[in-house]
């Protein structure tokens, strides 16, 4: 887990407030808000369909919300800008090209400049690689030269997109430590996610979302600070009502007949004392420590998969073509 990044006020990189979009009569994301700061790694964490993508691409300007505000780098969403570099849905490139060649084609189209190619893919670990043609290069790779694409004009925001999603344990370890580099060399990263311990070891704060609704933005160390706190209490619909009502119903859950909650040793404290003036009979009340991944599926409630999916989450067709998704802003 990374430290914390200090930042002062005026650092907002993303700001979005009230963020809605709606196809039809159905909600993809929901009042969303939250703040991406300058020189930290964001995780912007959700199952499958919770609205990821299509946040992201209206924060590029390739949806239109329906309602709500987003400024990137202090601009609305979706202007022009160099400071952006994006990967949405992954990437696309000329299949017979090699990977130096690509990029050169997509550093003409984004007006970088032409020696911008050579450090990008020495930044994605791709540099012996560069003139072997694209088609021959693992997921791993082809992912880590979407996000060399992204790079060509120096952004400040990096802005990526389930960047693992697919990859080997190598192939995961790999973007883990590309992702590194690229806060290392002062970008800010923001990055959608439901691999959640990869999160837990690049990312500096986390918004964790569900349904198209934001349940939790914190810092992943206050996140695991929030250790699971198990009771066992007579009648069990009056115990957790309680407990719900002194946490709220976000960190409140019933499962196998025993109430679950995230809580810290004062709220435990706290708990027990309201329970028992309930006269509410509490026969085992427990901490345990857990994994990020503990904390978001109780907090989301979600198996990291929904029936009804985000239609941007769904996967891109592929062409053969050079998308234009995956370049410079």
């Amino acid at each position: 887990m990374r430290p914390l990044v200090e930042s002062g006020p005026g650092d907002e990189v993303v700001v979005i407030a009230g963020l809605t979009k709606r196809y039809g009569p159905r909600t993809v994301v929901d009042d969303l808000s939250l703040t991406v700061r300058r020189g930290e790694v964001y995780g912007f964490l959700g199952p499958n369909g919770a609205g990821k993508t299509t946040t992201l691409r209206a924060l590029l300007g390739l949806v239109r919300p329906t309602s709500g505000t987003a400024t990137v780098l202090g601009r609305p969403a979706g202007s022009p800008s160099a400071g952006v570099g994006a990967l949405i849905e992954g990437p696309g490139f000329y299949p017979y090209l090699s990977g130096r060649e690509n990029l050169r084609v997509l550093a003409r189209y984004a007006g970088a400049p032409a020696g911008r190619v050579d450090a990008v893919l020495d930044t994605v670990d791709l540099t012996d690689r560069a003139r072997d043609r694209y088609s021959t290069y693992s997921l791993g790779m082809k992912q880590r030269l979407g996000v060399a694409a992204a790079l060509l004009k120096d952004p400040e925001l990096v802005v990526l997109d389930e960047p693992t999603n697919g990859l080997d344990p190598a192939g995961i370890s790999d973007m883990r430590a590309l992702l590194r580099r690229l806060s290392a060399d002062g970008h800010t990263v923001l990055l959608s996610s439901h691999l959640l311990g990869e999160v837990e070891q690049v990312c500096d704060r986390v918004a964790v979302i569900s349904s198209g609704r934001l349940v939790v933005e914190s810092s992943v160390g206050e996140l695991l600070g929030l250790r699971r706190l198990v009771i066992e209490a007579e009648p069990l619909g009056e115990a957790a009502a309680i407990t719900t009502r002194l946490l709220g119903p976000e960190r409140v859950s019933v499962v196998d007949g025993v109430v679950h909650a995230q809580a810290g040793p004062e709220d435990a404290a706290r708990i027990n004392r309201a329970l028992v003036l309930a006269d509410v009979e509490v026969s085992g009340l427990r901490q345990e420590a857990q994994t990020l991944e503990a904390v978001f599926l109780q907090m989301t409630g979600s198996e990291l998969a929904v029936a009804d999916p985000d239609p941007d989450d769904r996967p891109a067709q592929r062409t053969g073509r050079l998308s234009r998704r995956g370049a410079t802003r």
